[in-house]
This record gives C-alpha cells, sequence and structure tokens, in this order.
C-alpha cells in the first residue's frame, strides 16, 4: 500500500504552486548564511525552490522529497541550471537511514518535513544527520493564522472528512512549544531552539481567482477539498470562499497579477 503521504503530493503537480514561490525561496536562503562547498540537505524539498538557491550559492546540495514526481522536476531544473552541486532523490523526511550520521553542515526544510507522518522521527532524524556546529532550519506554518495558507487549510478542512484516528496535524509545527517538545526529545535544548515570524510571498503572473484554480487542479490538500465538496454538491461554495481569501489577501497593484503575503514560523536550531 502506498504511503498516503507520498500519494496526497504525487495527486497534483505541486511544481504549478511552486512557481509563485521562487522570489522568497531565494531571499529566505540568501539570509542563511550558505558558504561555497557547505553541505546542504533540503529535505521535503519540492522541485528546488530553496535547494537550487542554495547550489547557486556554492552549496553541495542533496534535496530529498516524498513525491518522484518532484523528484524528477528538480532533476530537471537543475540540469537546465547545469548546476552539478545540486542533487535530487526521493525519501521520507521520518526515515532518512539511507543518509550517515553527522554528514551535513545545514539542513533546511521550508513547508516540507512540517507534512511528513511521524514527527517526532522527523525531530530525530533532523538532528542526526547535522554535524555538530551545523543547523537547521525548518519554516513551517501556523495554525490559526489569519494570512493565506493557514486559512486556505482551515477552509479546505470544513469540506472533508475529518482525519483518521491518530493522525497528528502538519500545522503542529508553527506551534513552538511542539517544536520545542520534539527537538527536545532528539536531544536538544531548548536555548539551541529559536523561533521567528517571518513573510513568505506568493507572487504569480495571473489573477487571484484564477490562482485559486491552481490550487484546485495542482496541489493535493485543495484537491482533495474540492473532491469532498462536490460530492456534497457543496464545489462552488468552496471555490467562492477561496476565491474571496485570495482576493482578500492579494496586495497586488494590479487585479491581474497576485501578489500575497503569508506569514510562516522560522525555527534554527543549533546542533552542539
Amino acid at each position: 500500500m502506498m504511503n498516503p503521504n507520498k500519494a496526497l503530493w504525487e495527486k497534483g503537480d505541486f511544481t504549478r504552486i511552486a512557481e509563485s514561490m521562487r522570489g522568497s525561496g531565494s531571499a529566505l536562503v540568501a539570509a542563511l548564511g550558505i558558504t561555497k562547498g557547505a553541505r546542504v540537505l533540503d529535505l521535503g524539498c519540492g522541485d528546488g525552490t530553496t535547494a537550487i538557491p542554495a547550489a547557486r550559492l556554492g552549496a553541495d546540495v542533496l534535496g530529498v522529497d516524498i513525491a518522484s514526481n518532484l523528484v524528477a522536476a528538480g532533476r530537471q531544473r537543475a540540469k537546465a541550471l547545469s548546476l552539478n552541486n545540486c542533487e535530487f532523490r526521493e525519501g521520507d523526511a521520518a526515515d532518512l537511514s539511507s543518509l550517515p550520521d553527522q554528514s551535513f553542515d545545514m539542513v533546511v526544510s521550508i513547508f516540507g518535513a512540517m507534512f511528513a507522518s511521524r514527527p517526532q522521527d522527523v525531530a530525530r532524524e533532523l538532528v542526526r544527520v547535522t554535524r555538530p556546529g551545523g543547523k537547521i532550519v525548518m519554516g513551517n506554518w501556523i495554525p490559526g493564522d489569519p494570512t493565506l495558507v493557514a486559512q486556505i487549510l482551515k477552509i479546505s478542512s470544513a469540506y472533508t472528512p475529518p482525519p483518521p484516528e491518530g493522525f497528528v496535524s502538519p500545522m503542529l509545527w508553527g506551534v513552538e512549544s511542539h517544536v520545542t517538545e520534539r527537538f527536545g526529545s532528539a536531544g536538544v535544548a531548548k536555548e539551541d531552539i529559536t523561533f521567528e515570524k517571518e513573510t513568505f510571498h506568493f507572487d504569480i503572473d495571473c489573477t487571484p481567482a484564477a490562482f485559486v484554480d491552481r490550487f484546485r487542479t495542482y496541489y493535493g490538500p485543495t484537491m482533495n477539498a474540492f473532491e469532498a465538496a462536490g460530492k456534497n454538491g457543496k464545489e462552488d461554495q468552496l471555490r467562492r470562499e477561496l476565491e474571496l481569501l485570495f482576493a482578500s489577501e492579494n496586495r497586488s497593484a494590479s487585479a491581474d497579477t497576485t501578489f500575497i503575503p503569508a506569514t510562516y514560523l522560522k525555527v534554527t536550531v543549533t546542533r552542539r
């Protein structure tokens, strides 16, 4: 049986959403202090929104993602850019057993590992593969936040069946106490974890309504919400809610383009 998380992220084509995330991905990486020759792991890398900018800074980058279609897309992007220092590989953030202990100077996961199952295992693996003196940097969406992504997930959840028993919401990675507890169980002291709220921007040359259509067609969680809503005759209602959200959050000067800020929790862990 296929891993449900793998099925979710292979269901659509996240590259069509990631096109709107390139600018913020590059800006985020530029602020990490990555140096030439550094060994960087990008976990839940998608098609390289942060892996490719890190490689362009001269790091030796390994991008790992559970979705085979996104790994293939990342390889294609790296090849087109002649980035021989950027490798993409399929894998699960909760089980990195193919990677040696303490093998990376920095581990980055921007809206990636937060969606993996077994969060305690994810925290343990993040710590295990980071060398002493290295850093782990996560970007995680925040539950209940009034900005775009948390609201997409909140609206969508109202139309989908309740999750199975034992399900742990990925949004708990956006709660400081849960992050501290998870890394604490992996041996990280509280004082070695810092938190900042930062802003990511979705920037794309289409109307907010057309951007909603991209989520409906290509983003696994939204695809599932529309399928469930359709069974109850509420597909149009869900679309209206999302279109209203995207339009109200749009900060573009033009109604024909979309520029939407979204707040996230940036987590930085220093490995001792």
